[in-house]
């Protein structure tokens, strides 16, 4: 079963965009390694940008 995980910043993403993501992501699990589609998974992690960091600094303050 292969399980996929994707992070991206918190509100990156419409609700339409993440289903497109997956079943795009699924098709190609499906295309390039023959995969079974209904056991591919993929599970989308939105994170706060003051989560994330570049340079060894967070890219934004936290939510207050």
């Amino acid at each position: 079963m292969p399980l996929v995980h994707i992070h991206l910043g918190r509100g990156r993403a419409t609700y339409e965009q993440k289903k497109e993501l997956i079943a795009r992501v699924t098709d190609t699990f499906v295309d390039v390694l023959g995969s079974d589609k209904d056991k591919v998974w993929v599970v989308l992690h939105e994170v706060p940008r003051s989560e994330w960091g570049i340079g060894g600094k967070p890219i934004a303050e936290p939510d207050r």
